[in-house]
């Protein structure tokens, strides 16, 4: 009897040291991967705060079950694991919502609908004209340039290489052409100021 209760006693604080053992693994993957498990979450859901509910209830679910945790795997696949099927629960969840459609009356007494409400994303005509013609102005400073530093800005800004790129091309060293670069800037920046 004295035998079974001395096993059962040790037993128990194996149970209780694995409990412990994998309640750091569990700080230890949350301190390093909690940023990517967001990510997994947010993926799923395609919302912020939708993110943040999955990732925080696959926490909680995680915490709750971590007797069950197996080391046959990694903690990060198993918290992995559990952050994906919170989110996909947050996901049916989400379908159970009534959405509103654009299209529909807002109100029954009134005639006008949801889209009617939104503002418009489309630039306004003065905005799309003083930028056609600060463009203009823009190209017209840009052949005043040298060569050199109209090749700059035209390779780095228009073509969009990078500097390593920009410089390869024109047989120089990175820094002759940030140089360039920067002195093209200065120069188109005063030429607008004067107008």
């Amino acid at each position: 009897m004295q035998a079974q209760q001395a096993y059962t006693g040790h037993e128990g604080s194996t149970v209780a040291h694995l409990c412990e053992q994998h309640t750091v693994q569990l700080q230890d993957a949350l301190s390093r991967y909690l940023p990517a498990l967001y990510r997994r979450a947010y993926r799923y859901v395609e919302d912020p705060h939708d993110a943040e509910d999955a990732v925080q209830d696959a926490l909680l679910s995680a915490y709750k079950h971590l007797d069950q945790f197996k080391a046959t795997a990694k903690m990060t696949t198993w918290l992995t694991t559990i952050v994906t099927n919170s989110a996909l629960t947050q996901l049916r969840r989400r379908s159970r919502h009534p959405h509103l459609s654009l299209n529909e009356e807002l109100n029954e007494e009134q005639d006008y609908f949801l889209s009617d409400t939104l503002a418009d994303a489309r630039p306004n005509p003065e905005d799309v004209c003083s930028s056609s013609e600060s463009h203009g102005f823009l190209m017209q400073f840009l052949s005043e340039l040298s060569p050199s530093l109209r090749q700059a800005i035209q390779l780095r800004y228009m073509e969009g290489l990078s500097l390593r790129e920009a410089a390869r091309m024109l047989e120089v060293p990175v820094a002759t052409m940030k140089a360039r670069l920067w002195r093209a800037r200065a120069q188109l920046k005063r030429m607008m100021s004067e107008l």
